[in-house]
C-alpha cells in the first residue's frame, strides 16, 4: 500500500485559556489552510517559542484548540534553542520539556509540553485492515527520493475513523529522505 508522507514542520497546539493569554480575551483561531487530517487546520496565528539559548519566531498554531498546550519541534530546532525534547507520540507530554510562548497580547510559560513527535501513520480502519496492521503496531516504512532512499523504523500506527491515511515525519526526517511524498509499509 502506497501511503502519503507529509512533513510536519514545527508547530504549537494551545488550550483555549493559553490562546486568550497569548492573543486576548475571547480570541478564536482563524483558518489559514485545512490540513489532511479531518477538522485540523493551520491557523493564521503565530507565536514565538523561547528556550534557554534562543527563540524560534513565527511558529504556526494548529487548530482547533486542545486540552493541553503542546509544542512540536524537530530535534534540530529543540537543540538550537537549548531544549532537550523527548521523542513522543502527540499528547504524551507528561514530564516533557518546558518553554515560553510569546504572543501579541501576552506570554505563557509551559512547564511541560515540548516534544519531538514520534513518526507515525494516521490510518482509517479500512486502510489499516487492507494493510494488515493494527492500532499502536510498530512498522517500518520505505520512502525517499532518488539518492536519499531510507527505511524509517519505529513508526507507530494510529487507527481511527476520524483520520485520513497519511504518515507524518518531522523536517529533520524529511530532509534526510529528500522530501518524500509517498512511502510503503514494510514489515
Amino acid at each position: 500500500m502506497n501511503i502519503l508522507v507529509e512533513t510536519s514542520a514545527r508547530h504549537v497546539h494551545v488550550t483555549e485559556s493559553d490562546l486568550e493569554t497569548l492573543f486576548g480575551k475571547g480570541y478564536k483561531l482563524t483558518v489559514k489552510k485545512e490540513l489532511s487530517q479531518p477538522g485540523q487546520f493551520a491557523s493564521n496565528e503565530r507565536v514565538t517559542v523561547v528556550g534557554p539559548k534562543r527563540e524560534l519566531a513565527n511558529v504556526s498554531i494548529l487548530g482547533p484548540v486542545r486540552n493541553a498546550t503542546q509544542v512540536e519541534l524537530s530535534l534540530t530546532d529543540a537543540r538550537s534553542i537549548g531544549i532537550s525534547a523527548p521523542v513522543r507520540e502527540s499528547g504524551d507530554i507528561a514530564g516533557s520539556a518546558a518553554c515560553k510562548l510569546v504572543g501579541p497580547a501576552g506570554e505563557v510559560e509551559i512547564s511541560e509540553g515540548v516534544i519531538a513527535a514520534k513518526r507515525h501513520i494516521h490510518m482509517t480502519p479500512e486502510d489499516a485492515a487492507s494493510a494488515g496492521v493494527a492500532d499502536k503496531e510498530i512498522v517500518k516504512v520505505a520512502t525517499g527520493a532518488n539518492g536519499r532512499k531510507v527505511v524509517f523504523d519505529d513508526v507507530v500506527i494510529r487507527v481511527s475513523d476520524k483520520f485520513a491515511t497519511a504518515m507524518h515525519i518531522d523536517t529533520d526526517e524529511s530532509n534526510a529522505a529528500g522530501g518524500p511524498s509517498s512511502g510503503e509499509i514494510v514489515k
